[in-house]
């Protein structure tokens, strides 16, 4: 059976759908603060908390964020009380990211809530938020992609893709998913 292979027009995108959440100058603001400051390994730990919640982000006590994290849009960020983020770790939030209390998202993780619409000739945004339920990790360089929950005390495994939800207490490794 032959596929339906879509033409790409990418200079008809138009982004229809995404809400940055803020104007134009604190997009800017955040970014120069981003990439200035909050990743930069000198910057104090402690601080990274502050400034999240200085643009918008619920952030709640006894966070850790390494260096080298990078947050797309605060406002968009909702993280709860003892948290760890490993160093190198990406949230890209277009759309809302809530991280439960007791989580920790390891070093180069990503966490993607981006995507688009494959069948779109222009490439339309295809978003979704990401839930990181209480207790859950995502491990060293793993991808959560947009719309995915995991489960209380689930565990996305090193280097894999979650894709899917994943329910409470599993573990999805490169074999798939284990109890």
């Amino acid at each position: 059976m032959a596929q339906t292979v879509v033409a790409r027009s990418l200079r008809g995108f138009t982004g229809a759908g995404y809400d940055k959440g803020r104007p134009l100058l604190v997009q800017a603001a955040w970014f120069a603060v981003l990439h200035l400051f909050f990743v930069k390994w000198w910057f104090p730990a402690r601080w990274r908390p502050v400034l999240l919640r200085a643009f918008g982000a619920r952030v709640g006590e006894r966070v850790l964020i390494r260096h080298g994290v990078r947050v797309h849009w605060p406002w968009k960020l909702e993280i709860g009380d003892d948290v760890w983020i490993g160093e190198g770790a990406w949230i890209l939030n277009l759309e809302p990211v809530t991280i439960g209390s007791d989580c920790c998202v390891s070093q180069s993780a990503l966490l993607c809530t981006g995507s688009h619409r494959r069948r779109s000739a222009t490439f339309e945004f295809d978003n979704g938020p990401i839930r990181l339920e209480p207790g859950s990790w995502v491990a060293a360089r793993a991808v959560v992609l947009r719309g995915v929950t995991v489960g209380r005390g689930g565990v996305v495994g090193a280097g894999v893709v979650a894709h899917r939800d994943l329910a409470a207490g599993a573990v999805l490794t490169t074999n798939g998913v284990c109890a």
